[in-house]
């Protein structure tokens, strides 16, 4: 008999489009992931919704 074949699907790396190591999934490398932080950092990404904070919140009254 043979041996069933694994199908793991390979992933890329989103910064330059390596394979992905594990150790720093989903990036191939420390470098990829610290760039991709820093960009996060940097609020070139943002998540959408409200751009402003409204005043109220926390105030009971």
């Amino acid at each position: 008999m043979s041996k069933p074949v694994s199908k793991v699907k390979k992933t890329k790396c989103p910064h330059c489009s390596k394979p992905t190591v594990q150790a720093f999934r989903p990036f191939c490398s420390k470098r990829c992931a610290d760039l991709d932080l820093g960009k996060w950092l940097n609020e070139d990404y943002v998540l959408p919704g409200d751009s402003e904070i409204p005043d109220d919140i926390g105030d009971d009254g």
